[in-house]
């Protein structure tokens, strides 16, 4: 292997690991302002996704989703959505579990896209999380690392 494509490859990990970190800060943020706007325990997500409606082709998959599932479910997604992203944020700032968190990340996202809040916006997200899915960031620069060296047969570490 030559110096070039070792410098290479560490700046690519480095890069990765600080978007993986910016991405969990991200999140924490999120799960912080939910906790404190009490997603968990108000009904603020639906007020949410009743005003969403109003703002959605009526024939759409998305006021579906929303009307059938999420408006009747708002307490238990907020809990869902809130936890997810304290869980996220934890796990991917830390690298522990790290492909798991990044899992549960891209069931949020996903669910906010299916939900009628979709835009370009979401894209950089949803390549973030395929790359934290993809490559073992936690095994590079987080706890991931020596969990998996003691448990070297559990996937959740690896």
């Amino acid at each position: 292997m030559s110096l070039s494509y070792l410098t290479f490859k560490n700046l690519g990990i480095v890069i990765l690991i600080i978007l993986r970190t910016l991405f969990a800060i991200f999140w924490l943020a999120a799960g912080i302002n939910k906790v404190e706007s009490e997603w968990m325990t108000s009904n603020i997500l639906e007020v949410v996704f009743l005003q969403r409606l109003t703002e959605l082709p009526p024939d759409s998959f998305a006021v579906s989703y929303l009307s059938n599932f999420a408006i009747p479910l708002h307490q238990l997604i907020g809990w869902i959505v809130t936890l997810g992203e304290l869980y996220s944020a934890i796990g991917l700032l830390v690298g522990l579990t790290t492909r798991c968190s990044a899992a549960v990340s891209l069931f949020i996202i996903f669910n906010f896209a299916i939900g009628g809040y979709y835009d370009a916006s979401l894209l950089p997200f949803f390549l973030l999380i395929f790359l934290f899915l993809w490559f073992p960031t936690g095994q590079w620069f987080g706890m991931d690392r020596y969990l998996h060296k003691k448990y070297p047969n559990q996937l959740i570490f690896k």
